[in-house]
């Protein structure tokens, strides 16, 4: 079996084919240009410096364009990066395309469709079931193809599916423990709390944000989603049924410094948002936990403040994981 790019460990060489999922044009401190890179391929992604660089490498080694990059995996300040010694862009003609260096979620498209339709079929109340089940087809494909976020959790083909499932896995036992939850309405709420991210960004390959990704952001390009659709199936716009799944989405980060227009004001809400939050940890967490040596630290994990997580020797569960490919 070849191996692929986060096979590799500290010290080894190699000669792959990967994607620059992002690149970015900076200044040393002396004033010196260098191309901050992030490769990638279908195992993750590791960063590398492309030293001594021009405006013209900055063109061509784009975001988005597959190189072969001949250099060692190290480390550096905890975290794995590439040496690089030469690199190449890959013409069109040589049979490689972007969709091989994706990486994709752990559970297949057909199974997450069927799982997250059989929640749907208990979303009772007819105001939020008719807006999921016409937005759910509206955006089908885009749903089931686009990561949930462009660096951070879940960064991968079929991750806001992949996320929304496992939400709803989390709601149904907080919904079976605490029967006072308005079950149909945290259900309502996983569905469509990241549905916007389907117009926030370009898809699952070198994936960036759009425009109106940028200046309006995925809780308000749902809630205007929501709306739309409530137009569209002539249902009452100034129900409270409508503005309580309003506020579900548009209340799901938690915190005004999160992007949050509002905080949660309902226990559904509130709900919503630590699950959401507890998910993308998880996710975070095991993502560097599976690349990491048992008995060693993770690299620091920006998303949980730079912290680093320990892998225990006798580690099976992890081994086993759905996060695993």
């Amino acid at each position: 079996m070849l191996k692929r790019l986060l096979d590799y460990n500290d010290g080894e060489e190699f000669d792959l084919v990967l994607m620059i999922k992002n690149s970015q044009l900076r200044h040393t401190k002396n004033d010196k240009l260098f191309l901050v890179l992030q490769f990638s391929d279908s195992s993750g992604e590791i960063r590398g410096n492309f030293w001594d660089a021009t405006n013209q490498d900055a063109a061509t080694f784009s975001t988005g364009s597959i190189v072969e990059v001949n250099g060692k995996r190290e480390e550096y300040q905890g975290r794995p990066q590439i040496k690089i010694y030469s690199m190449r862009v890959v013409g069109p003609d040589e049979g490689y395309d972007l969709s091989q260096f994706v990486k994709s979620a752990p559970e297949k498209i057909p199974d997450m469709k069927e799982e997250i339709n059989k929640y749907v079929f208990e979303i009772l109340n007819p105001t939020w079931t008719r807006i999921v089940r016409y937005l759910l087809k509206k955006w089908d494909k885009c749903f089931f193809d686009y990561p949930a976020g462009k660096s951070n959790h879940h960064a991968v083909r079929g991750g806001l599916a992949f996320h929304t499932l496992s939400m709803l896995r989390d709601a149904k036992g907080l919904a079976d423990n605490y029967t006072q939850v308005n079950r149909s309405l945290l259900y309502a709420g996983c569905i469509l709390h990241d549905m916007g991210k389907v117009l926030e960004l370009t898809g699952p390959a070198a994936t960036q944000y759009t425009p109106a990704g940028n200046m309006v952001g995925h809780l308000v390009l749902i809630d205007e989603q929501i709306m739309l659709a409530a137009q569209e199936l002539k249902l009452d716009l100034d129900s409270e049924d409508l503005l309580l799944l309003r506020h579900m989405v548009l209340s799901h980060h938690g915190k005004f410094e999160y992007g949050s227009p509002k905080l949660p004001q309902l226990l559904e809400a509130e709900l919503l948002h630590r699950i959401d939050d507890l998910d993308a940890a998880v996710y975070a967490i095991t993502n560097a936990l599976q690349h990491t040596e048992k008995g060693t630290f993770t690299e620091p994990i920006m998303s949980q403040d730079g912290r680093r997580f320990y892998r225990p020797k006798d580690d099976q569960a992890l081994d086993n994981s759905r996060h695993l490919e």
